[in-house]
């Protein structure tokens, strides 16, 4: 079997990887195109030894199972469900951690597509994680959970990738897509700054707990109790 990827950016490599560290494909049996030959994924994707082009047509027609590694607005099933006769159309979404085969996939059948096909479509995403067939409908849901934020495999990745964890985030954080819009509503709302001020408070709490005043000690007035408060109790300690 041969599988072929249309974009070979972030998603198209980790698939990739995650195929071949399965064994369920060998790199010579897949092929990606990508119009910019310069990106760093397709490096990535020519070490491998995955086969690449700048021509779609040419991955389409050494492809038996074919991913659209690419935008829904790019390519949506609709445009694809005019072609005549109607290709056997699978909706999919995944996530980045496939690429340590921790990845979260489900995936819906179309109109003309055959249960075979879905089988195989489990067959080769279940090598690389959990992946179940749902409702169409719900396919948006899963999306603004598992694939704008892969939880599951990402302590995985940190261990097996040399990048940096902001570099992880920024891998399935394309421009206009459905994860940075996300972030960006964290980010409007404080949500790093209440991170850290979360973990700086827990820190401080644990190491004066046995110094602090019976008053800041109890439950219910630790919790009324300021970061700002404990603070400016422990630099006063920290001074005899």
């Amino acid at each position: 079997m041969s599988v072929g990827f249309i974009g070979a950016g972030q998603l198209a490599f980790a698939l990739a990887k995650g195929f071949t560290a399965a064994g369920v494909l060998a790199a010579h049996k897949i092929m990606a195109s990508s119009p910019d030959m310069d990106l760093a994924t397709v490096s990535a994707l020519r070490k491998m030894g995955v086969k690449l082009t700048p021509h779609n047509k040419e991955t389409v027609q050494h492809s038996d199972v074919l991913f659209l590694a690419v935008k829904p607005h790019i390519s949506s099933i609709e445009k694809l469900s005019a072609f005549r006769p109607a290709p056997r159309v699978i909706r999919c979404m995944t996530n980045t951690p496939v690429v340590v085969r921790e990845g979260a996939t489900v995936y819906a059948t179309g109109t003309h597509a055959q249960v075979e096909d879905g089988r195989l479509m489990e067959q080769l995403l279940s090598s690389v994680g959990f992946c179940t067939e749902v409702e169409e409908d719900l396919i948006d849901a899963v999306t603004g959970l598992s694939g704008s934020g892969p939880a599951y495999g990402a302590a995985k990745m940190l261990l097996h990738s040399e990048q940096h964890p902001g570099q992880l985030k920024d891998n399935v954080s394309s421009p206009g897509g459905a994860t940075i819009h996300a972030l960006h509503v964290l980010e409007s709302g404080g949500f790093r700054s209440l991170l850290i001020n979360a973990v700086e408070a827990s820190c401080i709490r644990t190491r004066w707990a046995p110094a602090l005043p019976a008053s800041l000690v109890s439950s219910p007035c630790m919790a009324e109790a300021s970061l700002t408060h404990i603070c400016s109790f422990t630099h006063s300690a920290d001074t005899y």
